[in-house]
């Protein structure tokens, strides 16, 4: 099930009916309001979110998703017309795992939804207890513990943590922890690994020292 959440009356129809030619089960909105009300019944596998939109802009709704633990695993891919650096440093800042760029093609766009679903599956599939560094980590449960205080962190944060703890002991590039946590290799985009390590530094606490940066390289855990 995607839903789609866009103001544009053309390109939501055309979304709708390009997804459902694809075999997607789809429900779109043009208004914030609706879509929050039908979330309260289910929660879609993958959101289509534009940004400039009615009542509340497409950031904030992203912000507030991932702030609820109930609808804090929604893939989502922002759709914007805004492409300035800013714009989407911001955007994937926020927890979105990819955006699209207006005007965009509609099979570009059937790709990027089933390479963020492959992506969500795959890291399903090797679920694990991890533990490291006095930090516990419960893939299953999606709880993270430094030492015997419980962390609550954003879907990337999270992410990040993991792939870290896993590759312990090894550097992990910038673009190596793009590729694998939001599924992109654009230089553009690299500074979002530096803004969630600090603030997965900072609800670390103490711990924070297991994450060590390797000046002009990445980082690793240790």
């Amino acid at each position: 099930m995607v839903y789609i959440l866009e103001d544009d009356d053309n390109i939501r129809k055309l979304i709708n009916y390009s997804l459902k030619s694809q075999g997607f089960e789809v429900q779109d909105f043009a208004l914030p309001s609706t879509f929050w009300s039908a979330l309260q019944t289910t929660n879609p596998d993958l959101l289509l979110l534009d940004i400039m939109l009615p009542e509340e802009d497409g950031i904030s709704i992203l912000k507030r998703l991932r702030s609820n633990p109930k609808t804090s695993t929604i893939p989502v891919i922002m759709l914007t017309a805004k492409d300035s650096e800013y714009d989407v440093v911001t955007g994937l800042d926020s927890g979105a795992d990819d955006y699209v760029t207006k005007p965009f093609g509609m099979m570009a766009l059937v790709s990027r939804i089933k390479a963020v679903l492959r992506r969500y599956e795959k890291s399903d599939s090797h679920k694990e207890l991890l533990e490291a560094g006095g930090i516990k980590i419960d893939e299953n449960q999606h709880t993270v513990f430094a030492g015997n205080q419980q962390l609550f962190l954003t879907v990337k944060e999270f992410d990040l943590l993991v792939l870290l703890i896993k590759n312990r002991g090894n550097v992990l590039t910038r673009e190596q922890l793009l590729e694998s946590v939001w599924g992109l290799s654009s230089e553009i985009e690299s500074r979002t690994v530096d803004v969630h390590i600090r603030t997965l530094r900072a609800k670390l606490g103490e711990y924070e020292k297991n994450i060590e940066t390797i000046r002009g390289v990445g980082y690793k855990f240790n």
